[in-house]
């Protein structure tokens, strides 16, 4: 079969490669949609934790079911997506119900081979009916979870005011997940586009540019004075993340998406006064892929929105690095295997 390999930061190669083969405990899946996130974005850049290379990218995937094993209420040819972040099952995080952040997680097309290519073997365990949900659908179902579990990580209460700052895909998801919580969102940015698709597609109620206003201001205009009492941060940009806590209100709590290679900082004296609650937010968990399918079928979310790019699979590897170039407007970007 045939796969797209990143060779090494900045290059891609199609190769042929064994297909899959039935093993105990496994499904495999013929591919039909591959979402391109951030993450194969900053893998091909070589700005990724956690990469080696050779590696083929990609997790966020449609596809149909050829065979699996331990999957008895799936049936060949089902459309469905699957949880990409395989797990142990025994460590301490598993056994506490936290399989998205197990001490041996093997996350597909990050630590092991993913999904560009025509067949992948994943476990059994992982699969997630369709629920009716097209292709389309099911390839974002995966990074709406990212923003859906950092919304519940953050226990996002209803009226209050929720900055987001990063309007990439999985800020876009977490602004979605914050709004069907309740939440008043104020979407942060330094790209006028994305900041207006946040106003225009998905109704987010208040927009700032970071570079041509002043934040603080208008975070004070907005929040009558107090302050967002929910920052999350999905850019992983470590300015971005060291300078976030002078928007967050006294008693707030400050959830990091947004993963980069470098330490963090940022002044003890701000981050105590405030009694701040700090935590990451990695993954997601069936309960979030549930979460994300429900709102998609109660039309709470239109995943087709954030769709503006698209790409047939033989011609990847040549618009590929055009698409981290913001000028090209890429909100998500999909491949299409038929």
């Amino acid at each position: 079969m045939e796969a797209l390999i990143c060779i090494k930061p900045g290059t891609f190669e199609y190769k042929e490669i064994p297909a899959p083969v039935p093993t105990p405990g496994h499904a495999i899946i013929k591919i039909k949609r591959i979402g391109i996130c951030g993450t194969d974005l900053h893998a091909y850049k070589g700005t990724q934790p956690f990469f080696t290379y050779p590696r083929i990218l990609g997790h966020e995937l449609a596809a149909d079911l050829v065979s699996a094993d331990g999957a008895d209420n799936f049936w060949p040819g089902e459309p469905l997506t699957f949880i990409p972040y395989f797990n142990c099952g025994k460590c301490i995080a598993c056994r506490n119900g936290k399989p998205n952040c197990c001490t041996d997680i093997k996350v597909c097309g990050v630590h092991i081979d993913g999904g560009m290519a025509e067949y992948l073997s994943v476990p059994a365990y992982s699969l997630v009916k369709s629920e009716g949900l097209g292709y389309d659908e099911l390839a974002l179902v995966e990074p709406l979870a990212i923003g859906a579990h950092g919304v519940w990580r953050a226990n996002v209460q209803k009226d209050e005011f929720v900055l987001v700052i990063g309007a990439g895909p999985i800020g876009l998801g977490t602004m979605e997940f914050a709004r069907i919580a309740g939440a008043n969102v104020i979407a942060l940015d330094i790209n006028d586009q994305r900041l207006q698709f946040c106003k225009d597609r998905l109704k987010v109620q208040y927009i700032i540019n970071a570079s041509t206003e002043d934040v603080l201001a208008r975070l004070n205009e907005i929040t009558n004075g107090d302050m967002p009492t929910v920052v999350i941060d999905a850019t992983g940009s470590q300015k971005a993340i060291n300078s976030a806590l002078q928007y967050l209100a006294h008693g707030g709590r400050f959830v990091l998406i947004g993963l980069q290679k470098e330490a963090f900082s940022f002044s003890h004296p701000e981050f105590h006064k405030r009694e701040t609650t700090l935590m990451s937010s990695r993954n997601a968990t069936r309960e979030d892929f549930a979460h994300v399918i429900d709102s998609m079928k109660k039309g709470l979310v239109d995943p087709t929105t954030y769709i503006t790019h698209r790409e047939k699979f033989n011609g990847l590897k040549d618009v590929f690095e055009s698409w981290l170039d913001p000028a090209t407007g890429v909100i998500k970007a999909v491949v299409e295997l038929d």
